[in-house]
Parts: C-alpha cells; structure tokens; sequence
C-alpha cells in the first residue's frame, strides 16, 4: 500500500511543483527509456494530486476566512 504524503506548507508544494516541472521537461526529449517514463509518469501522476489536494485546501481556507470577514463586517 503506498502512503498519502500531504503537502502541508508553501515550501512543499514548491518543491513538488519544481519536481513535475522536472519530470515534464524529461519527457519533452527524445530519448526517453520505456521504464524509466512509467515510473515517471506515475510520480508525476502522484505529484499532480498532492498538488491539487493542497491547491483545494487553501482554497477552502480562503472562502472560510472571507465568509467569517463578511460576517464581521454585517454585524
């Protein structure tokens, strides 16, 4: 069973986003090994939904704190 990794601050997200970037640039050449681009394209796959799962977090965090805001200023 593979374990969920959260992205939990800025620097990780960063850090995971860098290493996609890493791995998109690895498949744009040309000389790419079969095995090599599956477990690639699955770390990358993995990448992509921790990215996305933080992504919403803070998405989250946002509609919450402008709702709490709004309801100070109506009171």
């Amino acid at each position: 069973m593979v374990k969920k990794r959260i992205i939990e601050d800025a620097s990780d997200f960063s850090r995971a986003y860098e290493e996609l970037e890493g791995i998109v640039a690895w498949f744009e050449r040309e000389d790419t090994d079969l095995d090599e681009s599956l477990a690639k394209f699955e770390r990358g796959l993995t990448l992509v939904r921790q990215c996305k799962e933080r992504l919403k977090a803070v998405e989250n965090r946002v509609s919450e704190i402008r709702s709490k805001f709004r309801e100070e200023q109506s009171a």
